[in-house]
Order: C-alpha cells, then sequence, then structure tokens
C-alpha cells in the first residue's frame, strides 16, 4: 500500500472554519483577527477578560538527543493533544512556528506528521501570518538605524569593531556568514566587517516570545546590547531611541496564531527561537492563553530534555510563573539504536544489543526530568513499523526500572485514536503530586549557573572557561547582569559538547568559549563549540521537491 506524503494527508483533510475554533474556545469576535478562513491571530487583551479563571494542566513534551533516525516530538505533541481531544477533553497545542530556511533545506516541513499534524499546513511552513517578515524587519531596522547613527556623525561613540547586533533573514545562506559592507565610498557608508544570522536566531524572536504585552515587549527591546562604544561601555536601542518604531513593527506579530490539527483540535503555532542558542519555546503569550481556555495545554522544548526541557524549565517557567503538571519523553526504538552504534542503514534491523546500548541516553534524560526538574514522566514510543516486540519489551522494561511507563504511541499513522493510552498515562500523571524545581538559583554568579547545568544535567565532570569567556563573565556581573538565568549554546545531538559523542558519555568537560547578554530576553548566553547561526543548503536541498500548480496547489512541502 502506498503511504502518502504528509502535505497529501493535508491536502485531503477537511478544515473547520477558524471562526468556529475559536467560538468553540469561548473566544470573542472581537479578540479574532481573521487570515483567511484558517488563520487567525488572538489579541492577547483576551488575558484580561480570562484573568480570574483557573488555569488548565500544562504537559511538556521533551525527546532523548536528537539522531538522524528521527524522534518525531512535534507529530507525539499534535496526536497526544488530539488524543485528549477524542477523549471529550478541553485541549489545546501549542507549538513553535517553523523557519523558512529549514523547510527549503534539509529538514522539510515542521507542522507534525502522518494523521498527526496541524493545518492549513502549507501556510504553517511558509510564510503564516507573517511573523517572521515582520520580526525580521524588527532586526533589520535596529542594524540599519546602528549604521546610520555611525554614518551621521556617531555622537554615541560606537567602536565599529564592536557592533554585535547584525542582519537577518529566514533562509539558510552559509554566503552571508560572514561578509564585508559599507563599500563604495563615505556616501554608502563605513566599510566594516559584519555577518547574517537566520531571522529565529534574533534576539527579537526570543523577545516576542517572552514578551506579555506591548508595554513589556518595548521595555524589553530598549534593554538589547546592540554595540559598545570606544570607552567599553554598552549601547543600546534605548540609547539609539527606536524601540517604538521596532514594537511598531512586531504589535500584530506578538499576537498568537490560532489554527487546528487534522481532527480539529485547536492548536496555538506562535514563535520559535533557535532551541540550541535561544530558549527554543513557543511564545509565553500563547502558553498563557492555552492555560485559560482549556483544561489541558500541550506544549513541546527545543531538541532534547538537557536543551530544550533545561530552558523552558530555568528560562520560560521561571520568567513566566508557569508549572508543568507532567512530561513526556518522545523516544523511538530506532534513535535508541543509532544511539548504541547502528548506522542508519541497519536501524530497522532487530539489534537488543545495540538497544540495550543506547538506552543509557534515554535513562539520562529520565532522570533529568524526573530528579533534576521533579516533574512525573511517561515515555512515548513513536511506533516504527520495523520495530520488534521484544525491542519494546525491552525499553518498556528498562524504564519501569525507574519507575516510569513507557507507552506505545502510534499517532503517526493513526492520529488521535493512537494515541489514547498515551493520554490516558498523561492525564493520571498531572493528578500527581509533583516537585517541580528550577535547576539552580538565580542568585549564583554565572560561571557558577553554567557549571551547575554542565554537572547536574549534562553529568561533566568539569567546565573550563576560555580566557575571553572568563573577561566576558566579570564585565557582565560589574554590569549588574549576573542575576539573569543561562542560556547554554551547546549541540543538540549529544550532552557533551561534542556532537559525535552520542548516547550517555561520561569523563567529559565542557568548554565554554563566549558568554554574551541578550539583556533584552533576559539571558545570558554561553557558547559552547561552534554554534551555527546561519545554516547553509544541503547538496541537494528540499527546494528541489517543491512545487506550485496553476491553481496554487503546493507539492512536495515533505
Amino acid at each position: 500500500m502506498e503511504v502518502k506524503s504528509d502535505i497529501e494527508i493535508a491536502q485531503e483533510n477537511e478544515m473547520y472554519p477558524i471562526t468556529e475554533i475559536a467560538e468553540r474556545l469561548g473566544i470573542d469576535e472581537e479578540y479574532v483577527d481573521l487570515y483567511g478562513n484558517y488563520k487567525a491571530k488572538i489579541d492577547y487583551h483576551v488575558l484580561e477578560k480570562l484573568q480570574d479563571r483557573e488555569d488548565g494542566k500544562l504537559i511538556l513534551v521533551t525527546a532523548i538527543s536528537p539522531t538522524p533516525a528521527g524522534e518525531g516530538k512535534t507529530t507525539t505533541s499534535v496526536g497526544l493533544a488530539d488524543a485528549f481531544h477524542q477523549m471529550g477533553e478541553k485541549v489545546m497545542v501549542c507549538l513553535r512556528e517553523p523557519s523558512m530556511g529549514p523547510v527549503f533545506g534539509i529538514k522539510g516541513g515542521a507542522a507534525g506528521g502522518g494523521y498527526a499534524q496541524v493545518v492549513p499546513m502549507e501556510d504553517i511552513n511558509l510564510h503564516f501570518t507573517g511573523d517572521m517578515h515582520a520580526i525580521t524587519a524588527a532586526n533589520n531596522l535596529i542594524a540599519a538605524i546602528i549604521d546610520n547613527h555611525i554614518h551621521q556623525d556617531n555622537p554615541l561613540r560606537i567602536d565599529t569593531r564592536r557592533v554585535t547586533w547584525t542582519r537577518v533573514m529566514d533562509m539558510n545562506d552559509r554566503q552571508l556568514r560572514n561578509i564585508v559592507d559599507g563599500l563604495g565610498g563615505s556616501i554608502n557608508g563605513r566599510p566594516r566587517e559584519d555577518n547574517f544570522k537566520i531571522t529565529v536566531a534574533s534576539e527579537i524572536m526570543a523577545i516576542v516570545c517572552l514578551a506579555k504585552d506591548i508595554d513589556d515587549l518595548k521595555e524589553r527591546i530598549a534593554n538589547i546590547i546592540v554595540a559598545y562604544n570606544y570607552d567599553g561601555l554598552p549601547i543600546t536601542v534605548r540609547d539609539l531611541n527606536v524601540q517604538g518604531a521596532v514594537a511598531t513593527l512586531l504589535k500584530d506579530a506578538i499576537k498568537p496564531n490560532l489554527v487546528q490539527t487534522l481532527e480539529h483540535t485547536p492548536a496555538f503555532v506562535h514563535g520559535g527561537p533557535f532551541a540550541n542558542i535561544a530558549h527554543g519555546c513557543n511564545s509565553v503569550m500563547a502558553t498563557k492563553m492555552a492555560l485559560k481556555l482549556s483544561d489541558y495545554t500541550i506544549t513541546e522544548a527545543g531538541f532534547a530534555a538537557d536543551l530544550g526541557a533545561e530552558k523552558f524549565v530555568d528560562i520560560k517557567c521561571r520568567m513566566a510563573g508557569l508549572r508543568p503538571s507532567a512530561c513526556v519523553i518522545v523516544a523511538t526504538v530506532r534513535a535508541l539504536k543509532y544511539h548504541g552504534g547502528v548506522t542508519k542503514k541497519h536501524l530497522e534491523e532487530e539489534n537488543l544489543e545495540a538497544l540495550e546500548k543506547g538506552m543509557p541516553n534515554l535513562m539520562r534524560h529520565l532522570e533529568n526530568v524526573t530528579q533534576v526538574y521533579g516533574l512525573p514522566a511517561v515515555v512515548a514510543i513513536n511506533a516504527f513499523p520495523s520495530d520488534t516486540e521484544a525491542e519494546l519489551a525491552f525499553v518498556q522494561e528498562k524504564c519501569k526500572e525507574l519507575g516510569v511507563n513507557a507507552v506505545l504511541s502510534e499517532v503517526w499513522a493513526e492520529g488521535g485514536e493512537g494515541g489514547i493510552k498515551l493520554a490516558e498515562e498523561v492525564k493520571r500523571l498531572c493528578e500527581e503530586p509533583n516537585n517541580f524545581s528550577f535547576t539552580y538559583p538565580l542568585d549564583l554568579k554565572i560561571d557558577e549557573k553554567i557549571e551547575t547545568i554542565a554537572k547536574r544535567v549534562y553529568r561533566a565532570d568539569s567546565v573550563s572557561f576560555d580566557l575571553k569567556a572568563e573577561k566576558q563573565i566579570k564585565r557582565l556581573e560589574s554590569q549588574g547582569y549576573g542575576d539573569l538565568p543561562v542560556c547554554m549554546a551547546k549541540t543538540q545531538f549529544s550532552f557533551s559538547d561534542d556532537p559525535t559523542l552520542l548516547g550517555a558519555p561520561d569523563g567529559f568537560r565542557i568548554h565554554v568559549v563566549d558568554v554574551k547578554p541578550n539583556s533584552g530576553a533576559g539571558f545570558i548566553v554561553a557558547r559552547t563549540g561552534d554554534i551555527m547561526t546561519m545554516p547553509g543548503l544541503p547538496k541537494r536541498p528540499s527546494a528541489e521537491n517543491i512545487d506550485v500548480d496553476n491553481d496554487g496547489r503546493v507539492t512536495g512541502l515533505f
């Protein structure tokens, strides 16, 4: 039997008008800004009307360390929400917006998969409601203002060698990673080295996802450090006096986007900070809105539980006052065998020995969730046809040794029906007491916070700091930024900062090469290893498979 592609499944689905989805949630028309028949933005002022309503349960979906074999975190999140919906529960799912760069690059679509998707799939993966364009424009307005200020006699004495704010675009383009601009004579600016990031790596994206309203948005934008002057003192957007103009470009982008799943479960798809250099979660505004509108809110964190879940807990939950009720850790038998040393070519073959070698990766993530973050957890085994009964039983038995149930999830093939058992376990966990806690207290010094994350979460033996990083930490603490949470920029493929160390490595050192403030977003970024903020395209990009016909029907989008 031919397996349909994700986009074929999505296009065969009959969506409900988004006004019907909003009405079912109890959202008044005055708060619904329509973007066609199947998308809408919800005005954040609705939270004022809902402020006295009790919050529902918050469920975090995270995963094991990602592999080329795939894990299916978003697919599981969507399918779990559909399962709750089938059980008659009032539920919402909150996801990040895809970036167009990876869509046209190697990853393809990012709106779930199979029969567990959010729709309209083509719109969500492409221009959607224009949020990415607004964030790109807002970021680049600041960049233009900086260079214009330097050109117009530079009264703030900005050191052109220490401009830290860069331009962005929502596309993978390695050619723009390092450039020289301002060429062509004095009328065209002042020549300097520069670079581009992908839009989702912009601090503006992180700010949009953490802001609670326009006033908070403007204050955060004003606090962004964009450069340093000749005395080494920081220059902020407030010094340039353009926070109002930048916020004006974002006045619609901060409103959560309402869509639906294939089974008409309401979904917020809003915001998408880079998960290994920022906090990697959907917007606080969307999550808080969903908690008021539903009894169960299912959301995901970026990458695995060492990166995504830690930042969800220590940055998003801490800043927004959120408290999760339960956690789902997504794993596949294939990915665990990959962590156990099996090449991608042989993952469909039963291999209990490799599975046993790969299991420590899942076990360490489980320990972090239950013992470090203090959350009740369930493992969702995202089913593949090649999984054998012996392999599935092995995973379930190992999880039981830690007192955690592992439940087979078949939402990719069966939609919500394939996630009922998982939903029942999650619902049970939500009623259990938990010991939710942060990884570290804010009053630790910056280097102590980094060491606490590295040792408690990654299981590193030690942490080393480049001389540059040590100087940066001292300067940040002297400037009053020492009490901010830390956002670790680290490879997603390993607990260590070496992407080739799979499984659950021991005896390694985390090496911090750079420490910088995201003072607008409100956290310190500690970079380990070589983290790419502008991806490149692969030899055969997904763009070669994508097309549109005369009726506007898109094909090849995953």
